[in-house]
């Protein structure tokens, strides 16, 4: 059976995302169309691109995730190096180092933009600060004048993991020049960031104004991250602690925001065992406890999943309309006498 998936965004916890995929794959589903905000934009590119549970597994293993807060040694002197830095760049850490991991994974399997993929088969959320909106790649990049087919996935995936002052922001030019009075150079310039601002879960991605009729369905399934890095505590000791605490807590609190009601049958929930989203020199302990957590969640959801029981309480809560009555068949000598 096919599924449409949309994995959460949630830093390096994003590991149990790729547990959860390995039951999926063990239980026969295959995934029809994938989406993900930050951590899970990196799994769902994975997943669009051809790579299997055993894949993900070795890569995760085999990944210092620590390698990816790369900067220049000028500003690794202590307080000030960081902040010139911040100031500078917009970002504690240069995020081309996770951008140019993403972007070899998915050239060894022929992927390099979204034209090398099914139309419509992987959706990537980031966040235009500049605008205040959201935008849901690829197709909104042609607001800047970009061929949604030639995006770079690996860009896209950059884009959605940028967390706020701790990576640096994408900076893209505009389409339209920026003429209002006053405005300057920087003016004509947007700033992407982690999608996880404006939608860290975007389980409505998939859903149809019009939906097909329920033999036709193919239903999708969320896979959330549950469970703030609570084990330990942000450490603010001054400004640059004070930002990384701030954004820290703001994007780790959507992980652990409740499911609406309706959304319940179609959530898989996996617990993250306090692990923060920016903890990037994981153990190698920690990232197989993830792995296994997520493939534990999935399979106790899955256990109880009825395509059934989805589809009317797909087009009852999420659709809001009756489910539509399969016309029945009446059997009668002249249809006898036809067969």
């Amino acid at each position: 059976m096919k599924i449409n998936a949309v994995f959460q965004g949630g830093g390096v916890k994003g590991i149990a995302l790729a547990g959860a995929v390995s039951t999926v794959e063990k239980l026969g589903y295959s995934f029809h169309q994938v989406a993900g905000t930050s951590s899970g934009a990196i799994v769902a590119s994975l997943v669009a691109a051809g790579y299997r549970a055993d894949e993900l597994r070795d890569i995760i293993e085999s990944t210092p995730f620590k390698s990816f807060l790369q900067r220049a040694p000028i500003f690794n002197a202590r307080v000030v190096g960081p902040m010139a830095r911040l100031f500078i760049k917009k970002g504690l850490y240069s995020g081309e180092a996770l951008e140019h991991w993403v972007h070899r994974l998915l050239l060894a399997k022929g992927i390099r933009t979204f034209g090398d993929l099914k139309p419509m088969q992987l959706r990537i959320i980031a966040s235009d600060i500049s605008d205040r909106k959201l935008l849901v790649l690829p197709d909104d990049i042609e607001q800047f004048g970009i061929d949604p087919k030639r995006l770079m996935v690996a860009k896209a995936v950059r884009m959605s993991t940028s967390i706020p002052y701790f990576f640096d922001p994408v900076i893209i030019r505009r389409k339209k020049p920026v003429r209002t009075p006053g405005a300057t150079f920087a003016d004509q310039f947007a700033y992407i960031v982690d999608g996880a601002l404006l939608s860290n879960f975007p389980l409505w991605l998939f859903d149809q104004t019009d939906p097909p009729k329920a033999e036709k369905l193919i239903p999708t399934i969320g896979f959330q991250l549950v469970g703030r890095g609570a084990a330990k505590p942000n450490p603010v000791r001054g400004p640059l602690s004070m930002l990384k605490a701030l954004f820290s807590t703001m994007l780790d609190a959507h992980d652990d925001y409740y499911i609406q009601e309706n959304n319940r049958f179609r959530t898989v929930k996996i617990p993250t065992h306090g692990i923060g989203m920016t903890d990037f020199d994981l153990s190698p302990e920690q990232s197989r406890e993830l792995f296994e957590a997520g493939k534990q969640a999935a399979d106790k959801f899955f256990s109880k999943w009825k395509i059934s029981e989805y589809t009317e309480h797909y087009y009852s809560h999420v659709c809001q309309i009756p489910l539509p009555v399969q016309p029945v068949n009446v059997v009668t000598k002249e249809t006898i006498k036809k067969n």
